[in-house]
């Protein structure tokens, strides 16, 4: 079957959506695409999964099942991704159904760190220095060059930290390589910055564009651990940050949401560090916050719908919600519950395991440093040991 792409057709509501993964972007993409009247498909490997437990039909198959992936291609009218390490083949091989919005060409840069890296450095774009490591000797001349401290990546399927080592001297890099699974990496230089930021924006096939604003991300062990929204920066950082974002959407030229995440260094420089092609666990307070959430304008930006107000009604503050919370039984979702202005969110993922991603906390406040400081009250009352009752 050949699609003809001669001309941009809305997919509108009634029609079926199809989701390459399954996590919980999927869900509350899911949520969004049925309250404005779609069906939603989604295909991963797993069963019973965020998206599945709301979309209309949960194909298990896995990515590299093709002739699946095909037959889920052929039920739908579009088809997008929740999770960017989706093999470019599995993209290639829906395309030959339906529309794949971002292309795959995205998915190809975006899923392995030194294409995305050789990208922007080749638009033009601020990146920290890199170098391709292919061998145990590339690793010892490009330390040579960027210097020490520096960071080892994974080339592909890196995400929350993932494949990453932190290289301080010489002694370190045999280990290191071996980490890393002795195959193609990225050694990045080491920067000092002092906050970590993002923007989430959407962009049309005709170019339209929409963002909502720089927001402040906080890590914990390398995953995202509080967002703010907006973010704690001044307005020069975060209109030039809101530019670069719009230039990296428009040279890649993406139909959907796609993060940039950015380091801000001390010295006031904007780096990017990392992009992710799809909604970001740092917009997860737009469901809450703001006229048009993330999950709401991929869906518009993927069906030709035009983009939706941005606006945001108030400050936000998003807390992860990890399998850590789980250690000391079955967290106090009603204490959650009893802070009015706190939204809970869980995705219905079965099995809490340490670092593993269980939900999320939104607090909505009169000012940043108030939601803040109730997102984290909320959190705390959540996992705090409950007193035996007598």
């Amino acid at each position: 079957m050949t699609i003809n792409r001669s001309r941009f057709q809305p997919v509108l509501p009634g029609s079926t959506i199809g989701v390459l993964g399954s996590g919980q972007l999927g869900r509350m993409f899911a949520i969004a695409a049925r309250r404005m009247g779609y069906r939603v498909h989604t295909l991963s490997p797993d069963e019973d999964t965020p998206t599945g437990q709301v979309a209309d039909v949960e194909i298990n198959a896995g990515y590299n099942d093709l002739d699946a992936v095909r037959k889920f291609a052929s039920a739908v009218s579009v088809v997008t991704f929740e999770f960017e390490n989706v093999p470019a083949a599995t993209a290639a091989a829906a395309a030959e159904y339906a529309p794949v919005r971002p292309s795959g060409h995205i998915l190809h840069i975006a899923q392995h760190r030194l294409r995305e890296k050789t990208f922007l450095s080749e638009a033009g774009l601020p990146v920290t220095r890199f170098r391709a490591i292919r061998s145990r000797s590339d690793l010892t001349l490009a330390a040579s060059e960027l210097g020490l401290p520096a960071i080892l990546k994974t080339a592909d399927f890196g995400y929350d930290g993932k494949g990453q080592f932190h290289l301080t001297s010489p002694s370190d890099f045999e280990n290191a390589w071996q980490n890393v699974g002795a195959r193609e990496a990225v050694l990045e230089a080491f920067v000092d910055f002092d906050l970590e930021i993002s923007i989430v924006a959407a962009r049309t096939h005709s170019g339209e564009f929409a963002h909502y604003g720089a927001v402040e991300n906080h890590h914990r062990n390398r995953i995202l651990d509080l967002s703010i929204a907006p973010g704690r920066v001044c307005p020069k950082i975060a209109s030039e940050a809101v530019e670069i974002a719009r230039a990296v959407l428009e040279k890649l030229e993406v139909v959907g949401v796609l993060c940039v995440e950015f380091f801000v260094c001390k010295d006031g420089r904007l780096l990017i560090n990392e992009l992710a092609p799809r909604p970001h666990n740092s917009g997860h307070f737009t469901f809450d916050a703001n006229l048009t959430s993330q999950f709401e304008q991929q869906l518009r930006a993927v069906c030709g719908l035009g983009l939706g107000d941005t606006k945001q009604f108030t400050p936000a503050a998003m807390a992860n919600l990890l399998g850590d919370v789980w250690a000391d039984g079955e967290p106090d979702w009603a204490a959650a519950a009893s802070i009015p202005d706190v939204k809970l969110h869980l995705y219905g993922k079965v099995t809490p395991r340490p670092g593993r991603k269980m939900g999320h906390l939104t607090a909505l406040a009169a000012t940043p440093e108030q939601a803040l400081a109730d997102v984290e009250r909320a959190r705390h009352l959540v996992s705090a040991p409950r007193l035996a009752v007598s």
